[in-house]
């Protein structure tokens, strides 16, 4: 267990006796929010790389993609066991078939104990559903979720395109097939109050999340939140102010539920604000030591 909380290396320690590294893949889909089935555009905050900015590159093959991915971490990460990731753009996007050719020479590596896959509520038919049952058989299966907020004026707002209830329903139905969820909140959406980012914090929780990430808004380019800040339409966070809710929101979740991230990370070609957030390992200290003053301080 993490000293404050209980981390996502607690969790894969716990399952595999040593630390396990993701490997980002890209599964070659898109996004319903972008092709006009929901909406276009995306989600405001979103890059043109659909969050998966990391990613291997969509046009080559699943085995192949690992292998690259492997190398690029073989600097930091001398083990032997990883997951893979899917990270870009909405990874259930797309038909059964398709979705077994990418899902099962990943889950079949001999290399790679566990599947993520980052999606969207709305994209988990009953046909997909079953695919991640049978796959969860196989190994460990993570669906992410995108909730980022359960104020329904700020969804409309960031372009999210459905409903709190249909989250809801695919963290119900998740839960029934026995697959981990992880639920994706961001902290400092535009207009959102501490009491907003403490509601969407606690939904998650009673969701039955088995897991949750915590994301600062970051600003990039090329998106229409850009254009918002730069005309100050809205305020990012600043340093401090982050550190201090972000602390608050970790308070709220339970120890049995992992913390998969606590503030993110943003290419810095594409971030255009908060610019502090740059320095992940002072935002990850500054966290760190506010955890244990509080600590020390009960």
């Amino acid at each position: 267990m993490g000293d404050y909380y209980r981390t996502f290396n607690d969790e894969m320690t716990e399952m595999f006796s040593q630390k396990v590294y993701k490997l980002s893949l890209d599964g070659g889909m898109t996004c319903p929010n972008r092709d006009g089935t929901v909406g276009t555009g995306g989600c405001i905050f979103c890059s043109a790389g659909g969050s998966g900015d990391f990613s291997q590159k969509r046009c080559e093959s699943i085995d192949l993609q690992i292998e690259k991915a492997k190398s690029q971490v073989s600097k930091k990460y001398k083990g032997d066991k990883y997951i893979a990731y899917f990270q870009s753009y909405t990874n259930t996007y797309a038909s059964v078939e398709y979705l077994e050719s990418i899902f099962y020479p990943a889950i079949n590596n001999p290399c790679i104990v566990a599947l993520s896959i980052g999606t969207r509520p709305d994209c988990l038919g009953k046909d997909v559903l079953n695919l991640l049952k049978r796959l969860n058989d196989i190994k460990p299966v993570y669906v992410e979720l995108g909730l980022q907020t359960s104020n329904e004026q700020t969804a409309k707002l960031i372009n999210r395109g459905y409903t709190l209830d249909v989250f809801d329903k695919a963290m119900s139905d998740l839960r029934e097939i026995g697959v981990k969820t992880v639920v994706h909140i961001i902290l400092g959406l535009p207009h959102e109050t501490k009491q907003d980012m403490t509601a969407s914090v606690s939904h998650a929780v009673k969701s039955g999340a088995d897991g949750i990430k915590l994301q600062l808004l970051h600003v990039l380019k090329g998106t229409e939140l850009k254009r918002m800040y730069l005309n100050k339409e809205f305020e990012v966070f600043g340093f401090d102010d982050y550190i201090n809710t972000v602390c608050d929101m970790i308070s709220l979740v339970p120890k049995n539920v992992t913390i998969h991230r606590i503030t993110g990370d943003a290419p810095k070609k594409l971030l255009v604000a908060p610019l502090w957030s740059a320095d992940k390992k002072r935002v990850l200290n500054a966290i760190n030591k506010e955890l244990k003053r509080r600590k020390e301080n009960t």
